[in-house]
């Protein structure tokens, strides 16, 4: 299984959907996580890849990571995976 289908299997079970209902393109506002969803899909994210995710959720805008899409927490992922990967 790979990064991207990992994390929408996550998000999607965080929102209740199926993984067919999560597009590279959905944004956690449209599928209905709201700020604890996103907190507790950071952290199964985090446990099931054994990375740590830079955002704090008392202040996302402040965070390096880009959560506005499922593409671009999966790029996010991806990034954080090679650097663990690589040390």
């Amino acid at each position: 299984m790979s990064i991207q289908d990992r994390v929408i299997a996550i998000i999607a079970e965080q929102a209740v959907l199926e993984p067919s209902d999560v597009t590279p393109d959905s944004t956690l506002e449209a599928l209905g996580i709201d700020s604890l969803g996103l907190v507790e899909s950071i952290f199964a994210i985090e446990e099931a890849f054994d990375i740590t995710i830079p955002f704090n959720a008392n202040e996302p805008e402040k965070s390096d990571f880009d959560i506005s899409s499922v593409a671009s927490i999966v790029a996010g992922i991806e990034k954080l995976v090679a650097e663990r990967d690589q040390s």
